[in-house]
């Protein structure tokens, strides 16, 4: 993909792979534990509580940097973080506490959240070093950021467990020997991350494309179908109070959209 979208370019101005290898770190453990929460909390419930990033946001924003936001923005944060807190404490159906490795809400939506501030923090470098060396596309990120977790992950599953007899983490021989026993699990896997890698370039090309507020609009209509989807089909069914929060967390993530198309409709009008 770098190939075929730089064209051949030169190299200069495009930031080089060793600057990737700090926030590689935190995107390495943050996604990990947004996956270790789905021990503890069913799908739909994970997809609500990371649809609320704006919350921390704004939280430190208003108490760190002293930014202010307008009603309507409030109005969003609180519909949101309403409608996760509602959905988290309404009691979830027997089919899916079933379904879960370890039911722990508190401690599933906690590992949440610290996704969510790891998250936050991966963008904000990553806005940075794109700023810093304007002439680094997507495909350069994508790269310095996989090539780094990569390093990360083999020394965490295959090195560490040669060097310490009682590893307590992640051992990639146990999982290779596993995958051996079970072949539908190492199909599963790949598809996984095929499907994963291929996504992110369609979302970069969206981005490039037709700019971000369309791609955030399409990922929100995404998630909505991934709760309904998961609800109707993979068999975690929600009561009609936990539609209601999801109801309310999308219409907060709605007008969220609708501020958005309506300051670049005005900074366009303005030009």
């Amino acid at each position: 993909m770098i190939k075929l979208w730089s064209g051949g370019s030169s190299s200069a101005g495009r930031a080089p792979l060793w600057k990737y290898w700090g926030v590689s770190v935190t995107n390495t453990i943050g996604p990990t534990m947004g996956i270790e929460a789905l021990k503890y909390i069913s799908y739909p419930a994970q997809v609500l509580a990371k649809s609320s990033k704006m919350i921390p946001v704004m939280l430190m924003g208003t108490l760190l940097y002293g930014v202010k936001y307008t009603f309507p923005e409030y109005l969003c944060t609180f519909l949101v973080a309403g409608g996760v807190s509602s959905f988290a404490l309404l009691k979830t159906s027997s089919k899916t506490i079933k379904k879960l490795a370890n039911p722990n809400a508190p401690l599933g939506y906690a590992l949440c959240f610290l996704n969510l501030a790891f998250d936050g923090y991966t963008n904000s470098t990553q806005d940075l070093i794109k700023s810093r060396y304007p002439k680094t596309n997507p495909w350069d990120i994508m790269l310095g950021m996989n090539l780094w977790g990569t390093i990360y992950n083999a020394v965490i599953m295959f090195v560490a467990p040669l060097l310490f007899s009682n590893w307590p983490y992640a051992n990639g021989f146990e999982a290779v020997r596993f995958c051996q026993e079970n072949p539908e699990v190492a199909w599963d896997i790949f598809l996984f991350c095929l499907c994963g890698a291929v996504g992110q370039n369609f979302i970069f090309l969206t981005i490039s494309r037709f700019g971000s507020l369309t791609n955030t609009t399409i990922t929100t209509t995404r998630k909505f179908m991934s709760i309904v989807v998961s609800s109707v089909i993979s068999g975690n069914p929600l009561s009609p109070k936990q539609w209601g929060s999801v109801v309310m967390v999308f219409s907060g993530l709605s007008i969220q959209i609708y501020l958005k198309w309506k300051k670049k409709k005005g900074r366009e009008h303005k030009e």
